[in-house]
């Protein structure tokens, strides 16, 4: 296997992708190798680092980088030899098996939707980011990929999260829920009430009904579908809840407890490892005809490290013939 790595994408690039691609060499088998996409004279002095970096990683020229503010397609039109273009084309040309980029995630999509198409019956592509809750992991999928969803999207987004927690986080009967206003059938806006009927009506899905935002920490369900602008907005709410819940129980236990700083300290820092998103190492876009790991901005060497090991653990697993498969069987499926 080759995996690709936008080695300019991200707040630091290319030092963090660079180590996270050193760190990652446990994750590869015999004969698998990683491809670092960028300015080569920014890449080579951090990889010397490491005197057996040749052994598995290569290095693609690529000088030119789409900034986080960015137009996502005028940046790819005017940027055709840009880390991100050139990564996407390669995997497009069959010499990449997988791409990772913690760069502009508007581009990433574009890209993807450009050059890979889109699966057998999906009509659009969808981010799904696995949160730690401690009832388990939820995967929240659409955060970001297509905010103008159609009933339609929202439906695939649950068939295809469903099949990622099977196959990634061993999650064996999934239960998809559908983000809205209120658990009743009756509440929600037009999207909410027809994407709900769509669901019902799919036996393959175990649809558990509307859920509200706070039950994705209550255990009712392992899939929350909703369309990218909500979702981005419900992840990034999660982020900064967990860092600032984090701080303040610190603080006020510090006060409480006085002496005890440095246990409280390695308390709060084990926490806030089981809710780091490098752990987890990105977020798939699904339904794209091909491998790409979206990673956040500001992702450490551990998250693109792990975003390594989603990218291997999703070719093995076969994912994404897992979910042309049930679209296959869908009775949605032609609908448009």
């Amino acid at each position: 296997m080759r995996i690709g790595i936008d080695a300019m994408g991200g707040d630091n690039a290319p030092r963090e992708e660079v180590k996270g691609a050193l760190s990652a060499r446990r994750f590869l088998g015999e004969g698998d190798k990683i491809v670092l996409i960028g300015r080569q004279e920014a890449i080579l002095p951090l990889l010397a680092e490491d005197p057996k970096w040749a052994e598995f990683i290569e290095v693609r020229h690529a000088q030119q980088v789409i900034g986080m503010d960015e137009a996502p397609v005028e940046a790819l039109r005017t940027k055709p030899e840009s880390s991100l273009a050139v990564m996407v084309q390669m995997h497009a040309d069959g010499l990449i098996d997988a791409c990772i980029s913690a760069g502009n995630t508007g581009a990433c999509v574009a890209a993807a939707q450009m050059r890979l198409r889109r699966l057998n019956g999906v009509h659009r592509p969808g981010i799904a980011v696995v949160t730690p809750t401690h009832r388990g992991p939820v995967a929240i999928c659409d955060v970001g990929a297509n905010v103008n969803c159609r009933p339609q999207h929202l439906y695939q987004y649950g068939i295809m999260a469903s099949v990622y927690l099977q196959c990634i986080c061993g999650v064996a009967h999934p239960r998809v829920g559908l983000l809205s206003i209120g658990q009743e059938d009756a509440k929600g806006n037009d999207l909410v009430k027809q994407t709900r009927a769509l669901l019902k009506e799919d036996a393959n899905l175990h649809f558990v009904g509307n859920i509200e935002g706070r039950d994705l920490f209550s255990g009712v369900c392992d899939v929350m579908v909703c369309d990218g602008f909500v979702g981005n907005v419900v992840l990034k709410l999660v982020e900064g809840m967990a860092e600032g819940l984090v701080r303040t129980l610190l603080g006020e236990l510090g006060e409480l407890l006085p002496g005890h700083e440095n246990a409280l300290r390695k308390a709060a820092g084990s926490i806030s490892v089981k809710y780091d998103y490098n752990e987890y190492g990105g977020a798939p876009l699904l339904g794209v005809g091909g491998i790409f790991i979206i990673c956040h901005g500001a992702s450490s060497y551990r998250g693109i490290m792990n975003a390594v090991r989603v990218a291997v653990d999703f070719s093995k697993r076969h994912v994404n013939q897992q979910i042309t498969q049930l679209l296959s069987g869908s009775p949605r499926v032609a609908d448009v």
